[in-house]
């Protein structure tokens, strides 16, 4: 799917650019039976206490229920249409199964309106199908994997990304992470079988405050134009870097700082870390 620049009419426009959904199916609904409205919380919890920074505003979404477990085993449905999803950077598919269900699931890359998927461990191991993991072949791409049995499938579930399926042993699989971390997985945990789609999206630019506004994000105030008071990196006289690595409002490091409990009884099943990236603060990278 191709992104799309127009003509530099504005200055916000200039350097803004969108996707095209061609892709998607043209007139496609959204499915009411599995939508329902969220009500706006602005980054609040339940006790009004604000624990996201700069969340607020931006336009109206109605979520889709999608369907994460893929446990309807045996019965084969067919792709009704490809649709977009506001509350994700993935497309959706729509689900018509032989019973007359309907369900939402994730759109991988290469699924068209038509085809036929199933779930279950006698499907065959085709992009859209959902096995467990010890029904899959050996380095096959899957998306959406469970953690736990009967969960929901919990990783790599955004556009463009999938796992790798390395080998099995015993009672686990290991699977490499969209992240480079190695991790073992139950091998009754179940995937689905492909890379989820809309890749494209990682190349959109932005362009202006006033789109990210519409995201519902706010203005992101930096810790040093900030008061001693208000943040660990503020105060002084004039533009000065704090003379500290860069921390949250609480302290915590924000490049780097390891926030995994050392007693976390899943670090068993991590045989190897992700990489911490080119701006971890000294002495701080896992």
């Amino acid at each position: 799917m191709p992104v799309k620049v127009y003509k530099p009419t504005s200055a916000g426009r200039r350097n803004a650019s969108v996707l095209d959904f061609s892709h998607l199916t043209k007139g496609a609904r959204p499915e009411k039976s599995l939508t329902e409205r969220l009500p706006k919380r602005a980054g609040r919890n339940a006790h009004g206490h604000i624990t996201s920074r700069f969340r607020g505003g931006g336009a109206k979404k109605i979520y889709r229920k999608v369907d994460f477990r893929r446990n309807k085993d045996g019965v084969p449905a067919t792709v009704n249409a490809i649709e977009y999803d506001p509350n994700r950077t993935a497309d959706i598919a729509l689900l018509f199964y032989a019973d007359g269900e309907k369900r939402y699931i994730l759109a991988p890359k290469g699924l068209k309106v038509g085809d036929k998927v199933m779930s279950g461990q006698q499907c065959e191991p085709e992009v859209g199908n959902c096995m467990p993991l010890e029904s899959i072949p050996l380095s096959l791409q899957v998306h959406n994997v469970e953690l736990q049995p009967g969960k929901g499938g919990q990783l790599a579930r955004s556009a463009g990304n999938s796992c790798r399926l390395m080998a099995r042993e015993g009672s686990h699989a290991t699977i490499v992470l969209p992240s480079g971390e190695t991790r073992k997985v139950p091998v009754t945990c179940r995937a689905t079988i492909g890379e989820i789609g809309n890749k494209d999206w990682q190349n959109v630019t932005i362009g202006k405050a006033g789109r990210k506004r519409h995201m519902g994000r706010r203005p992101h105030n930096r810790g040093t134009s900030m008061n001693p008071v208000a943040h660990p990196m503020g105060g002084g006289e004039g533009r000065t870097g704090g003379g500290r690595h860069p921390v949250s409002p609480t302290g915590v490091l924000a490049k780097g700082g390891r926030t995994r409990k050392g007693k976390a009884r899943s670090n068993q099943y991590i045989l190897r870390r992700r990489s911490p990236g080119k701006h971890v603060a000294v002495g701080s990278g896992s």
